[in-house]
């Protein structure tokens, strides 16, 4: 069985404010602003949230399918 992790340090784009989040386990998440400088993050093209994209870990879902 997979050991999925559930904290990822989300690093804003704009202005490299790092962020510590619990991922939630039963949906992705589409959004996330920035509390520095108030930049609203959103996927990039490829993929389904935010942690995939920004974060320093993949979201559940993603770390299960590479289980």
């Amino acid at each position: 069985m997979n050991n999925v992790i559930l904290e990822s340090v989300l690093t804003c784009p704009s202005c490299g404010t790092a962020t510590a989040c619990t991922m939630p386990t039963d949906a992705c998440q589409f959004f996330f602003q920035c509390p520095h400088c108030n930049a609203m993050l959103k996927p990039q093209p490829g993929d389904c949230c935010v942690f995939c994209s920004y974060g320093s870990v993949k979201c559940p879902p993603i770390q299960n399918d590479k289980s």
